[in-house]
């Protein structure tokens, strides 16, 4: 057996099951089984091209469904070297994702990685093959904070958000009242099944997401970088290379003015990626 376990919640968003869609979209054929840390995204696996999806509370979890000998792809950043060491040992073979930029890769592991390259490693990002394309962009402005806002952020600041003018894309996260909090502050609010033609349409987004980002520029758009606190800071150099205007926080100011900049920057484009990967993998766990 094949399983693909990816970190997801309604603190860390859905950034790494966003990708995986995107690699399981070139890998159809295969019988690959999603394992998440989130029951509810599991429960939906089906829509976003997998087979079959189930949740398990913690990566250690993932050894009580699995057995000694199975193939793992791997993306999530919960395990200690001693765990990832355990998992090269568990599994017959094991590829693995990771986003930061000093990674040093297990000698036993096959690693996709943004910034390394070199033997057993695919230098490449995954963004679905449905975003590239000519897209028409009817919405000049989209906030999309990314799908998990626990705190709240976009609530606290909705009085100074409004005067940018935007349009809103909702979180799969979310609170159930949220868009009845927000409704005044943005032109429009989209639902988080949207997502797809919201971001296709879309010419500038501001966005906290780094899928988000990818997903933008693969489209054509102009996407805008909030760096969160809360979330990972390793995209910050991939984005710098790609012209992505970053601000460090949820301000209308410094929003503004990355938008104003984001109007007039030449962006470097995305390579269509997906399939490289899902070659790597079918490649070195003969799918």
């Amino acid at each position: 057996m094949t399983y693909y376990y990816i970190h997801t919640g309604h603190r860390i968003g859905l950034d790494r099951f966003r990708r995986a869609s995107a690699v399981i979209s070139e890998l159809q054929d295969a019988d690959i089984t999603l394992l998440t840390s989130d029951y509810r995204i599991a429960s939906e696996a089906k829509n976003y091209g997998f087979k079959r999806g189930l949740g398990v509370d913690v990566v250690q979890n993932i050894a009580h469904i699995a057995v000694r000998g199975d193939q793992l792809i791997y993306d999530a950043d919960e395990h200690s070297e001693q765990t990832l060491d355990d998992m090269m040992h568990f599994f017959s073979k094991v590829v693995r994702f990771s986003d930061h930029s000093d990674e040093v890769r297990h000698k036993k592991e096959f690693l996709v990685s943004p910034y390394l390259k070199g033997d057993n490693i695919c230098n490449a990002v995954a963004i679905d093959k449905k975003f590239f394309g000519d897209f028409n962009k009817t919405i000049d402005v989209t906030l999309f904070y990314g799908d998990d806002d626990y705190n709240k952020d976009v609530i606290s600041k909705k009085d100074e958000l409004k005067a940018l003018n935007m349009e809103l894309l909702l979180g799969f996260y979310y609170f159930v009242f949220y868009d009845d909090e927000v409704g005044d502050s943005f032109k429009k609010i989209h639902e988080n099944e949207e997502y797809e033609d919201v971001i296709k349409h879309s010419n500038i987004l501001v966005t906290s997401s780094h899928q988000a980002v990818l997903d933008s520029l693969a489209s054509g758009g102009r996407p805008v970088f909030i760096q969160r606190d809360d979330h990972s800071y390793e995209f910050q150099e991939l984005f710098k290379t790609l012209n992505v205007p970053m601000v460090d926080e949820l301000s209308a100011k410094k929003i503004a003015q990355a938008i104003t900049k984001a109007r007039i920057d030449v962006y470097q484009e995305v390579g269509e990626n997906s399939n490289k990967i899902a070659e790597f993998i079918k490649q070195n766990l003969n799918l």
